[in-house]
């Protein structure tokens, strides 16, 4: 591991969208979060794979859709791992399935392609030269990893077996903690615990990897997944510049315990949440009727 690492095994690293067109995606995510990208695929290669970038460093990536993926587009979670074919080995034996089995993508590192029971497809990264998002928790960065599942009981037991994750009830949601990443973010960034409660924040939220919410039972057609969310300045105006690029706010933007947020369908299909930090919405309970991501997905 790095000494600049900001991830140890169980905590999601990186987020790339596959898409038909690669290069319409490009154009609108270069202007909705003026990441810039370079091609990182050799000379020749029959798909593409931009890797998006804020001030020089990784945010994100967009790349062709695989011909053998379901249509459509879609945003994908990795999760970092310390060795893909041992988790390989936890995800079966969780009742899980390994849609793509570890394999090496170059110099950069070793990836899988898992399901959990309930069908939400992830990625892990066993990293070497990639070392998954340098930009983070910034405007226009991946600030959570979120799963919506039919199958909640289901989901504790299967992501505990594979990463470790405990579920915390933060307030305004569900949370996954994994209880080694809160001493891990003590010794990387000093005094954080204690900059966190003063925030008001709940007990053991410095442990916090991705959210977890249920799918409601109105919501037949919404199979279980990951979502992603973006960290944006202003969540207002970036869904008014999602529909002026062909996009669509499916929902929002709304007032949520600690943010504002609007959750967004690209041009191609590809939804992502664009959320807002905002210390003011604290407060808001879960029974101010405020939507949350979960139910908008």
């Amino acid at each position: 591991m790095s000494s600049q690492d900001r991830y140890i095994p169980g905590v999601p690293c990186w987020v790339d969208t596959t898409q038909p067109d690669p290069d319409a995606a490009v154009a609108f995510y270069g202007d909705l979060f003026g990441w810039e990208f370079e091609d990182v695929m050799p000379p020749g290669s029959p798909g593409k794979y931009y890797v998006a970038r804020l001030g020089g460093k990784d945010v994100a990536a967009v790349g062709s859709r695989p011909e053998a993926a379901p249509p459509g587009a879609v945003w994908n979670t990795y999760v970092w791992v310390a060795d893909a074919d041992e988790t390989a080995a936890k995800v079966r034996a969780a009742d899980g399935s390994v849609l793509m089995e570890p394999f090496d993508v170059g110099d950069a590192g070793r990836m899988a392609i898992f399901a959990d029971p309930a069908g939400a497809v992830f990625c892990v990264w066993q990293a070497k030269q990639h070392r998954g998002a340098a930009v983070v928790n910034e405007h226009a960065s991946l600030n959570f990893n979120d799963l919506h599942t039919r199958d909640l009981n289901g989901a504790k037991s299967f992501y505990r077996s594979v990463f470790g994750w405990e579920v915390l009830d933060a307030g305004g949601g569900l949370m996954w903690a994994l209880p080694a990443y809160g001493d891990f973010l003590e010794q990387r960034t000093p005094g954080l615990r204690d900059n966190i409660a003063k925030m008001g924040a709940p007990e053991r939220f410095e442990e916090v990897v991705a959210s977890v919410g249920a799918i409601s039972d109105d919501q037949r057609d919404v199979p279980s997944h990951w979502g992603v969310t973006f960290a944006v300045d202003d969540a207002d105006a970036i869904a008014t510049r999602a529909s002026e690029l062909g996009g669509r706010v499916v929902m929002g933007p709304f007032d949520a315990p600690w943010v504002r947020m609007a959750v967004i369908e690209d041009p191609q299909g590809a939804t992502f949440t664009a959320s807002k930090f905002v210390p003011e919405n604290k407060s808001l309970a879960e029974n101010t009727g405020a939507p949350t991501a979960a139910e908008a997905s």
